[in-house]
């Protein structure tokens, strides 16, 4: 008994039309996704950040001794970080702005926005 083998093997062009249609959908699915979970992941690191700062600012005052009234010395706080170094905003490796007094500081980032639903993004939420 004879198999007829065909010698033609391989793909169509209509076949791999349909195969690239199909990458080329999951493609414009993934990304979109992809670049807001690094926009979501880059803020809440901000945001961790900026909670970082602010308890080094209430331990700095607690070890100091520090009135209420006095200035938050941004130099002074480095001790009180992991690493000695103040962190910086992943989003655009940019400084935080470190104010206020001891009894209300402030930490902004310079990166502080709103997402596309009006959220406000890089902002250390405040709790009443």
């Amino acid at each position: 008994m004879k198999i007829n083998k065909s010698l033609r093997s391989g793909f169509t062009l209509v076949e791999i039309m349909i195969v690239v249609a199909i990458i080329g959908l999951l493609a414009a699915i993934a990304i979109p996704n992809f670049v807001r979970a690094r926009s979501t992941s880059q803020s809440n690191a901000c945001v961790n950040n900026m909670r970082q700062i602010d308890a080094a600012i209430q331990q700095w005052a607690l070890e100091t001794k520090a009135a209420p009234t006095t200035e938050v010395d941004s130099e002074a706080l480095a001790p009180y970080i992991k690493g000695s170094v103040l962190p910086t905003c992943p989003a655009g490796n940019t400084a935080y702005v470190i104010d206020g007094t001891v009894d209300e500081p402030s930490v902004t980032c310079p990166n502080a926005g709103e997402d596309s639903n009006g959220n406000p993004t890089h902002t250390l939420p405040t709790f009443e």
